[in-house]
């Protein structure tokens, strides 16, 4: 409960501000006088976040797949921050589809999401390592409770997995010169990432690009009940973002962060027990939840 003092002016980088959970950060600490830098993906999400903050919030366009993107971001950074550091970094963009059954995917559609939820969050976070050594910062990386259980088909659960495991190995090396690493696990919460059209126009152009082959052995009830489930999904989803928010709020204020915050109640009361359980009864679960192929008949 003990939070950092002189916190007041502090300067704190955000990625994935367009809308969501980053979206709100941003207001949130700009309100509590934090100096945001807030990374967003489009020039519309850019004037819409200036337009109800405070003068003291700055925007930058950041492409996480696009490295001269992420060199002027990361310049615009050490300008704004003018020798301080940076006490904060929460990366927070990322993308969930395409998101599928394995073998209806390309390498392609892997690098779709793996270039910017995993390899943009690396690059970015190293390019900005320097200036957090310096304030001996706090980095703060989204992944998914999802991601340990590798639930949903596709690059999502890959690339949050990969950034479990990247933070780890960070928070290890970084604790020598007192950067702190956290790690937010959300469980399904109503965002653009989640959202239905989209997951639903990308599965049908998946489905629409398999061989006759692999399209009979699904089957389309399968295609059927799988859009079904994603609706089914979206609808259990919880719309008060706020609850991932104050998690990352505290994993930057706190004294004592915590490694780990898992946000949501269906995180804390499914997602985080089943990825606990042994590997033949979580497999027996995600099972049930999941559409049987026409094959396996």
């Amino acid at each position: 409960s003990l939070n950092v003092k002189d916190l007041n002016g502090k300067h704190v980088f955000i990625t994935g501000c367009d809308s969501g959970f980053g979206n709100l950060l941003a207001k949130q600490l700009d309100q509590r006088g934090f100096h945001v830098i807030a990374a967003c993906l489009t020039e519309k999400g850019s004037r819409e976040l200036l337009a109800c903050t405070s003068l003291s919030l700055k925007t930058v366009i950041l492409n996480l797949t696009d490295p001269s993107s992420i060199a002027n971001a990361v310049e615009f950074v050490k300008q704004e921050t003018d020798g301080e550091g940076l006490f904060g970094l929460v990366n927070n963009a990322g993308r969930a589809t395409p998101m599928a059954p394995t073998d209806w995917m390309q390498i392609d559609d892997f690098h779709t999401i793996l270039d910017v939820n995993l390899m943009g969050l690396i690059e970015i976070t190293l390019k900005l390592l320097p200036l957090l050594k310096k304030a001996k910062g706090r980095v703060v990386n989204v992944a998914s409770v999802m991601g340990r259980l590798a639930f949903l088909g596709g690059g999502y659960c890959l690339s949050k997995w990969g950034v479990e495991a990247f933070s780890d190995i960070l928070r290890r090396d970084m604790q020598h010169f007192g950067v702190k690493v956290s790690i937010i696990e959300p469980g399904c919460f109503k965002t653009g990432v989640t959202s239905s059209e989209v997951i639903e126009r990308d599965l049908l152009r998946l489905w629409n690009q398999l061989t006759p082959e692999v399209r009979e052995s699904y089957g389309d009830k399968y295609f059927v009940e799988c859009k079904a489930q994603r609706f089914s999904m979206k609808r259990l989803c919880d719309s008060d973002i706020s609850k991932v928010t104050k998690c990352m709020e505290h994993a930057l204020m706190a004294k004592y962060p915590r490694t780990r915050y898992g946000s949501g109640w269906d995180a804390k009361f499914f997602w985080l027990p089943l990825s606990y359980a042994p590997t033949l009864l979580s497999d027996m679960m995600l099972r049930m939840l999941l559409p049987t192929p026409a094959a396996i008949y």
